[in-house]
């Protein structure tokens, strides 16, 4: 097994993989140092092994420490068997000799083997990191390879690259079928005991904004800022959005013409409902916006983070949504809690006085 036909494969695979020879043959003199200790323990010695690649050698090294002691620690020769093999041998010297390990041909083999298959699978986790370090938080489009009965698995990547999507980052009611294409986002790249793994999500609110980023320029660009996003996955996202330049119209950049910017980006999420809000420095102005569809008429601030928005008595089943989905959203983006009262409710509680009467998106 250890031979210059063995040397030739490590080059092979240097080449192939991107592994220095170096590397294999420091790894593999440790491991086979290792092995072969094992059987040569009860002399008390460290192992060491060399391997030339020229030469297409290996060599194994019995290393002892001379000493005088009546009783002899871990790689240590007595005195009287070192003089026996070196005259001149004397308390504190170490003798080094080279031995023919047993069983050489099968242990070497098998030791080659391990170490070969390890350091393929460090070096691809290597490079699964190196080529992905940058990737977290970004979208990538990806093939799905396989789907069992909780992970979906893509392909991402000129590597073809494992991304793993987890239970929690798949949309309800969406399919993943194999062969599939589907754009994902990078949440985490980490690295494993054996290999590297690339999380990928289709759940995430990074998601929809690395969509608009594709789809509306001005936020590519930096004009229009993504303030916030707060989503219920294949339900309804609600994303907060601001201009830097009072020339561009935010809200209209992110729509787009007869609205086919944001109609690109619900069709990539399924149909998913998308309201995008005008961000306001005033709390309760943004407020108020994140209740969209519904028209607000006043929301008053009733103690730190904590707001009453008071709706049309018709528009409170619009402004709480479907089981509530609509204010919590609202709450999620703007983080205050918000409680939602129709006008006939409010009035009983005294608050015809509004704090804010700002104009809700429709």
């Amino acid at each position: 097994m250890i031979n210059k036909d063995f040397f030739a494969a490590l080059a092979d695979l240097e080449r192939e993989k991107g592994i220095s020879e170096e590397t294999f043959i420091e790894a593999l003199e440790t491991a086979l140092a290792s092995a072969y200790k094992k059987q040569y323990i009860g002399e008390g010695g460290n192992v060491e092994v060399k391997l030339n690649p020229e030469k297409g050698t290996i060599r194994f090294y019995l290393k002892r420490t001379v000493s005088d002691a009546e009783e002899l620690a871990d790689g240590e020769i007595s005195l009287e068997d070192a003089q026996q093999i070196k005259k001149s041998a004397k308390p504190g010297d170490v003798l080094t000799n080279e031995f023919t390990p047993k069983d050489f041909t099968r242990i070497a083999a098998q030791t080659a083997k391990q170490v070969i298959l390890q350091k393929i699978h460090e070096t691809e986790r290597d490079n699964t990191l190196s080529e992905f370090s940058d990737k977290e938080g970004e979208l990538m489009s990806g093939l799905v390879r396989k789907v069992d009965a909780r992970n979906v698995y893509v392909e991402l990547g000129k590597g073809q690259i494992e991304g793993l999507m987890l239970p929690q980052d798949q949309v309800p009611g969406e399919k993943y079928l194999t062969g599939d294409r589907i754009k994902v986002y990078v949440k985490r790249v980490k690295s494993g005991s054996r290999n590297a793994q690339v999380l990928v999500s289709r759940a995430a609110p990074g998601l929809v904004k690395r969509l608009f980023e594709e789809e509306v320029p001005e936020i590519k660009a930096g004009t229009v800022i993504v303030k916030g996003i707060a989503r219920e996955p294949g339900h309804r996202t609600k994303m907060a959005i601001a201009s830097e330049d009072p020339r561009v119209d935010a809200v209209g950049a992110c729509v787009g013409n007869k609205g086919a910017r944001v109609n690109a980006v619900v069709a990539e999420l399924g149909g998913e409902k998308i309201d995008i809000i005008l961000w306001s420095e005033n709390p309760l102005e943004f407020i108020a916006k994140a209740l969209s569809p519904a028209t607000v008429i006043s929301v008053t601030q009733m103690s730190e983070k904590s707001a009453i928005a008071v709706v049309p008595d018709d528009k409170l089943s619009l402004a709480i949504g479907r089981d509530g989905q609509n204010a919590r959203l609202a709450a999620r983006l703007t983080g205050w809690k918000i409680d939602v009262k129709s006008e006939s409710a409010a009035a009983k509680l005294n608050l015809d006085a509004p704090a804010a009467e700002p104009s809700a998106e429709e």
